[in-house]
């Protein structure tokens, strides 16, 4: 649909559209903006910062790196909602992104300035005393200097591969009357930071910086005429189709998949990043990577902003308090705690879980129970993403080791996972456990568990449905949303969609889920259509949905037309959303916010209707049209009326929210929501109030 453009719209923004990349780019914006906002502690501001970086890192490295690959295949196609060719968006996103760097460096200087007031300095070499120097270029001779592995460039050296995202030190060098580059990486092996003795407070000094002001030691002989630090960011955005694999009959996706996840730091660079010294340097490095100079940034600061994780050990104890987030330990319902046995109080009522809110622990007591459980026969799980040291696995694995049928779908293809899903994918097939890589050419992103229970001659199902990966680390940081229920529907559903998996069909009708990519975008447009059709009739017609990302252009030209037939539509997007709200006469009834603050919003739900007759599904699927139309998802209705009136309410709080949430605008920018009477912090209102 074509709207009238307005005046002061980019070309990123076109009617009622925005495209994909800009919004991202607003998103880490409003992550850089929790840097600055003084209702967070001092180190987790500084977190934040580290966080919009490496997301920053992430982007580059997969969407620049794909419109870069869709530029060199189709150089004119254009995309669905903004009609910008690839080149077109990489041209703005680089714009765009120079101006993210300058706001970073602001917002690093007011850190580094507060962190001072709190006793601590990050020191760069010209701020150095003669004593602090003099420490500094010990500690380089004795701890890093060992580490560097030099290298001159020549004609036996042309070049130095850089590595993806690792720092390197370059020097302009002249011997006898030759010009010619030194280059050395930062080595990863080195503290990053180094605590200066002496003082009453903590004087820290960056690795980086200790070699570039001595790393000429490690050219003797050579004369240095000038130095840059450099950072190369690489494509990281490969094709996992398996039809471009050899399918012969021992064909091993395992191994493909090593194969190319190896190929990652050879790909071509999409990004350098260097300080503001060098400019032959950088001219070098631009022509050796086959670069324009628009794709080379110059950091005020540092290329690197990790460190900033690590900061909080440097502090006694007794001042951390006030630096970070005071602590918490997810909620275990009183029902829910042993010696309850969560088999049997499942098949009484289902049980709700909040993440980070609630624990994880009942779901991993309840998988323990299944593999001890000699009624359970079965136990079948998805799994996209795990932590490093996963409890879950320990329980299929005992499981399995108990003789119980244990099927681990485990997706081999979610990005930069891929060699941690494979290691326990190796680790559950020795266990005894049936593994089945994914499924063809779509990424099962689905969050289900299976448990079939015979007794008496009877089969009864438990099955999870969740929002989240099944990760105990995210799980204390990501928002997620978990039903586990006894309802026979939903486990003859479950049952079906794993058969389906196992024999790759996609073309299935299921009783109550709704499952990518044959179901769920056709179910909730179904949903949203009996909204449109209520409005029509004159009746109280309401949306209220929750995702990570809106980019599908069908879900949102639906949305678009209920919000014009009159449907009340607010929407909490926390990503991308290319939908602009509140365009008079045309997305005047759809309003849009986005939260971001200690925990990251990623609970996907979609609600319709009001009252008795509300329909309310949560979802592993945001609507993309990678998950509606390219991936394996699920959406399950919510039955229990309490825990649908429970979710609900979060919506509500969520909406009522004016300390972290941001209002979309017509221009596709974000402003804080006006504070009207008290202040409403979502996240901190559902860890006070249970």
């Amino acid at each position: 649909m074509t709207v009238a453009k307005k005046e002061g719209e980019t070309a990123f923004v076109k009617g009622i559209y925005c495209n994909r990349e800009y919004s991202w780019l607003q998103f880490n914006r409003r992550v850089l903006d929790q840097a600055c906002d003084l209702t967070n502690p001092l180190l987790e501001r500084c977190k934040f910062l580290a966080i919009f970086c490496s997301n920053l890192d992430e982007f580059f490295m997969v969407r620049v790196g794909s419109l870069l690959n869709e530029s060199k295949l189709d150089p004119v196609a254009r995309e669905n909602k903004t009609e910008l060719t690839a080149q077109e968006q990489v041209e703005g996103i680089l714009a765009e992104t120079k101006k993210l760097y300058q706001e970073c460096s602001v917002a690093f200087s007011r850190l580094k300035a507060e962190l001072a007031k709190n006793g601590m300095r990050i020191l760069r070499p010209s701020e150095l005393t003669v004593r602090q120097r003099t420490r500094c270029e010990a500690h380089f001779f004795e701890a890093v200097l060992p580490l560097l592995s030099p290298m001159v460039l020549d004609s036996k050296h042309p070049m130095i591969r850089f590595e993806n995202t690792h720092l390197y030190m370059m020097f302009e060098l002249e011997r006898e009357g030759r010009d010619m580059f030194g280059v050395m990486a930062i080595p990863p092996a080195a503290e990053r930071l180094y605590r200066i003795e002496g003082g009453k407070k903590i004087n820290l000094i960056a690795v980086e910086d200790l070699v570039s002001e001595f790393g000429y030691h490690a050219f003797p002989g050579y004369t240095v005429k000038g130095k840059a630090l450099i950072r190369v960011t690489r494509n990281a955005d490969f094709d996992t189709n398996v039809d471009d694999a050899d399918l012969e009959h021992d064909f091993d996706f395992s191994k493909y998949m090593k194969r190319k996840v190896e190929l990652r730091s050879t790909l071509d660079a999409v990004r350098v990043e260097t300080d503001k010294n060098s400019d032959t340097i950088r001219a070098f490095v631009l022509k050796n990577l086959d670069l324009k100079k628009s794709y080379c940034f110059k950091a005020e600061h540092y290329l690197d902003y990790k460190f900033l994780f690590s900061l909080g050990k440097y502090f006694p104890e007794e001042k951390l308090a006030v630096l970070k987030y005071p602590p918490f330990r997810g909620r275990v319902a009183a029902d829910l705690l042993p010696p309850v046995k969560l088999v049997k109080r499942v098949r009484e009522r289902d049980v709700f879980l909040a993440y980070p809110f609630d624990s994880m622990e009942p779901l991993i007591r309840l998988l323990n129970e299944c593999a001890d459980d000699p009624r359970i026969a079965a136990i079948k799980i998805t799994i996209y993403r795990l932590d490093n040291h996963s409890r879950i696995v320990e329980a299929l694995k005992r499981a399995s080791e108990n003789g119980k049928e244990v099927t681990v779908v485990i997706e081999l293809c979610a990005r930069f996972d891929e060699e941690n899903n494979m290691y326990y994918a190796g680790i559950l097939q020795e266990a005894g456990c049936t593994i089945i890589y994914g499924m063809q050419n779509y990424k099962v992103h689905s969050k289900i568990v299976s448990v079939l229970l015979s007794e008496n001659g009877e089969i009864e199902y438990i099955t999870h449905l969740g929002t989240g990966n099944y990760n105990e680390s995210t799980s204390r940081q990501y928002t997620d949303l978990n039903i586990i229920t006894a309802d026979r529907a939903i486990g003859e559903d479950a049952a079906a969609f794993f058969r389906n998996i196992a024999i790759c069909n996609t073309d299935y009708h299921y009783d109550r889920l709704l499952i990518a990519p044959q179901g769920l975008k056709k179910g909730l447009l179904k949903c949203i259509d009996e909204q449109i059709e209520l409005a029509a009739a004159g009746k109280p017609a309401r949306i209220v949905a929750k995702m990570n990302s809106l980019t599908d252009k069908q879900m949102i030209d639906k949305l678009y037309q209920a919000g014009k037939s009159g449907v009340r539509i607010s929407l909490i997007v926390r990503g991308i959303c290319c939908l602009m709200p509140g365009i008079p006469g045309e997305t005047e009834n759809i309003r849009i916010i986005s939260i971001v603050g200690r925990f990251l919003e990623h609970s996907r739900i979609y609600c319709f209707g009001e009252g008795k007759e509300r329909k309310m599904y949560i979802s592993s699927a945001d609507l993309m049209t990678r998950n509606t139309d390219k991936r394996v998802e699920i959406a399950t209705p919510v039955l229990d009326k309490k825990i649908e009136g429970k979710i609900y309410r979060m919506l509500e709080v969520m909406l009522a929210d004016n300390v972290k949430a941001r209002v979309l605008l017509p221009d596709g920018s974000y402003k804080k929501t006006e504070q009207v009477g008290e202040s409403v912090d979502s996240q901190n209102e559902f860890l006070l109030n249970p």
